[in-house]
């Protein structure tokens, strides 16, 4: 059902994105790229052999059944050695012949049968748990792409902009020309900033295709340059951060399956008690003294313990007792590790977000001091090269703005993967 869901979205994105204006989200990303995802298909494989895998499990608790024949040439037979007249005590032949159907029906098995279903059960939870943690990086990959594209098609408005900016500029110093303020040097000045600009905008649509080349292979979408992408929404932080990684459930899957082993092992060396039928046909029956072919039939309980197990049931209990302190050993380290991992980020949210606080202001005070300049030009008090370095120097102001806007969402999306 949930694939289903994921197909029908995959479906209206193709959809929009074959319209103008067409948005996607990062959720829509993360979503399309889970699904395109070829490890997914293992989640129903691992729940399909599980499903298969209990099921042979449970036909231990059905009645077995066994034929079998068989036809022996022995060098000895039973004989009675009396000799009284007129008793004739018959001799088997040495040859004999046999078919036996037998039925053995479990009575109480000392728990091995429902201790290998929890194995079978653990294993295969501990195998989605891992696939998860597989999807987990999956999940990263798209985050950084979807963030370099969202920089590079904000970058690029501003670059359209700034183009404007500069055609503007270049008639108006042309104009100059004309009254005598500037010459054909200043006019120049401008036309090698208007190269610029445009060998930037190459720069930047060629990162934006390398971008969305690689996420629509993880998508499986048909993404181009017209594709909007939404700018996440910054989520409110919490003083109080909250574990819940994919490894954390891994390590508590591979303990239960210890802990299913163990039982397993407590269980292999319990008796079993079980029920059994036997009918055969054969020379001789049961009568060993009669000669001749002739049905038999048999039943009864009976009582098996296999007490070998007991020699290494200790040490086989210590050692699943140190994988799971192993584990633990594993989830202590990664935990310390993610701590580092999250007040690294943390201080680098609050870095951007003090960064962004003067942003508005200098950008203010450049656009004061490009207009001062282009009024000095004007009036023939300043070069057009100075004017250009003001305008360039308000640019890189607002691309600075740009930069660390996406940078702060980027790193919000950072410690929120890092923590979920």
């Amino acid at each position: 059902m949930k694939r289903i869901k994921l197909l029908m979205m995959a479906m209206l994105l193709l959809l929009a994105i074959g319209a103008k204006g067409q948005v996607v989200t990062l959720n829509e990303c993360q979503a399309m790229a889970r699904d395109n995802y070829p490890a997914v298909a293992r989640f129903s494989i691992i729940e399909q052999s599980k499903n298969y895998t209990l099921s042979n499990a449970n036909r231990a608790y059905l009645p077995q059944l066994s034929l079998e024949g068989k036809a022996t040439y022995q060098s000895d037979v039973i004989t009675i050695p009396l000799d009284m007249p007129g008793l004739e005590i018959p001799t088997p032949d040495k040859d004999q012949y046999q078919i036996v159907a037998q039925a053995n029906q479990i009575i109480w098995d000392g728990g091995k049968i429902a201790a290998n279903k929890e194995m079978i059960k653990a294993g295969a939870e501990a195998e989605k748990k891992e696939l998860e943690t597989e999807l987990y990086t999956l999940r990263e990959r798209v985050n950084g792409l979807y963030f370099g594209i969202l920089l590079m098609q904000e970058q690029l408005k501003l670059q359209e902009v700034l183009e404007d900016e500069l055609q503007r500029n270049y008639e108006r110093v042309s104009s100059y020309i004309e009254n005598g303020i500037a010459n054909e040097a200043d006019l120049s000045s401008v036309k090698i900033e208007q190269l610029k600009a445009k060998q930037q905008r190459i720069d930047m649509e060629s990162a934006q295709e390398a971008y969305l080349q690689m996420l629509a292979i993880l998508t499986g979408a048909e993404l181009s340059s017209e594709t909007e992408f939404v700018k996440p929404p910054v989520e409110p932080q919490s003083s109080v951060v909250k574990i819940n990684r994919p490894e954390l459930d891994l390590f508590v899957a591979q303990e239960a399956t210890i802990d299913a082993q163990t039982r397993g092992l407590k269980s292999g060396v319990m008796p079993v008690i079980g029920a059994f039928a036997q009918g055969g046909y054969g020379k001789p029956g049961l009568n060993m003294l009669q000669n001749e072919f002739d049905a038999f039939f048999l039943g009864g309980v009976k009582l098996s313990w296999n007490i070998g197990n007991l020699y290494t049931l200790k040490n086989s209990i210590k050692t699943n007792e140190l994988k799971k302190l192993s584990i633990d050993t594993q989830r202590d380290t990664f935990i310390h590790n993610l701590n580092m991992q999250i007040s690294q980020q943390q201080n680098e949210i609050d870095k951007y977000r003090k960064t962004m606080e003067d942003d508005e202001e200098i950008i203010r005070l450049q656009q004061l001091i490009k207009d001062a300049a282009e009024a000095k030009v004007e009036n023939g008090t300043m070069t057009v090269s100075d004017m250009l370095k003001e305008l360039t120097a308000l640019e890189m102001a607002k691309q600075a703005k740009l930069l660390h806007e996406v940078q702060h969402i980027n790193s919000i999306y950072k410690l929120k993967n890092t923590t979920n």
